[in-house]
This record gives C-alpha cells, structure tokens and sequence, in this order.
C-alpha cells in the first residue's frame, strides 16, 4: 500500500513537470550590456519577473535567452523589463532613469571590458 502511494505521487509529479515543460517558450532578445555586471542585474531582475523560469545573458553575443511560461507572461514584457532595468531590448530603447543610474561602465557610452 505504502509503495503504491509513493509510486503515485512520484508518478504524479513527474506528469505534471513534464506537461510544464511542453508549455514553456523561449525567446532571444538582443541587449546592450556590456559586461559582468550588466549580465548578473538583468539575469537577476528577470529571474524576479513573474513567469520567467530562466534566463542567460551571452556577452560575447549580448543576447538574453529567457525561458518562460506563456500564462504568466509575455515577450514584451520580458523586455520592458529589460528595459526599465537600464539596457535595450531588441527595438526597445533602455529607460532613460534607469540607465542614467546604472554605473558609468555599464552605460552605452562605456567600452567592453
């Protein structure tokens, strides 16, 4: 009886992850980070967004790959979110506030490092 019940619930929770998984989508958004720092604040402030599930900034590339789940959110949003975090997301240009707060060396004008 005890191996049954663990068995179900084993097998119930396996179902559900994997029918989550189907339902995430992905995007690749183009960013003006420039380093180090710019990757840890915009993969930290998508990873509080609602519905993100993971994210990853490629600096060589400057491209976030955000992983989400659809009822949650959204591509645009996603990238209002980037943009008010001070860079540009695709067409979007960076909220002049927050980019104007960032650090000197994250700002468009900055070189890579």
């Amino acid at each position: 009886m005890k191996k049954n019940l663990i068995t179900f619930i084993a097998t119930f929770f396996l179902v559900t992850g994997f029918a989550f998984a189907q339902k995430e989508k992905e995007v690749k958004i183009k960013t003006s980070a420039i380093c180090e720092m710019c990757k840890e604040r915009i993969e930290r402030n998508l990873g509080l967004s609602k519905g993100v599930t993971a994210s990853i900034l490629d600096l060589d590339k400057n491209v976030v790959t955000v992983k989400y789940n659809p009822k949650r959110t959204n591509e645009e949003a996603i990238k209002q979110t980037i943009v008010k975090t001070g860079y540009d997301a695709n067409d979007l240009v960076a909220d002049e506030k927050s980019h104007d707060k960032l650090p000197a060396c994250c700002q468009k004008t900055a070189e890579k490092h």
